[in-house]
């Protein structure tokens, strides 16, 4: 893999815009073909996550299509980006846009807690400090798997594929990468 470009501070902001732009953007678009968690699924998660973040999150299960990658790829080649070291949505299980969460698989246990940390980071940093600290962990660590958001929301779904009866608060979790400046 090649190293990342370097850039600077106004094409990184301009990034982080189209990043921010393209999870709205995905958010109202999938928000009419969205259900809420089913029983099932809000009785599973309620030991781990706030009911406030169960009852507004949303899902989507994408049978026949994928979700595209980002329009502004494109521009990303152009300033030196290798097409293959970017993110492919296509071949991500489920993407999560602020509250709503699109599949294209069935949603599994782990994979809808691992989404649903992902609502809580929206929750607690706003969908602009998201997008900025997906852009710059993606930039700093070089790859999808170094960036922090991601790191964290792994190792809360791991801690919770390995112990599913053994509660703990996501949200408190979160709140500690905030608090230490770790995202």
């Amino acid at each position: 893999m090649m190293p990342l470009p370097n850039l600077d501070s106004s094409q990184i902001e301009g990034i982080v815009r189209g990043v921010a732009a393209y999870i709205e953007e995905n958010r109202k678009g999938y928000s009419s073909q969205s259900v809420p968690l089913s029983g099932t699924q809000r009785l599973t998660m309620q030991h781990f996550f706030p009911t406030s973040t169960l009852d507004s999150t949303q899902l989507v299960v994408l049978a026949d299509r994928r979700i595209a990658n980002p329009p502004f790829y494109t521009e990303l080649v152009k300033m030196g980006f290798e097409a293959a070291s970017l993110p492919n949505f296509s071949e991500m299980s489920a993407i999560t846009f602020v509250d709503t969460i699109v599949s294209h698989v069935p949603f599994t246990d782990r994979l809808l807690f691992h989404e649903l940390v992902h609502v809580v980071q929206y929750e607690r940093l706003g969908l602009a400090d998201f997008a900025a600290k997906y852009v710059k962990g993606f930039l700093s660590g070089g790859s999808y798997d170094a960036i922090p958001l991601e790191i964290n929301a792994y190792e809360l779904d791991a801690r919770f594929a390995a112990e599913p009866s053994r509660a703990f608060s996501v949200e408190a979790e979160v709140q500690v990468w905030i608090d230490k400046g770790m995202f």
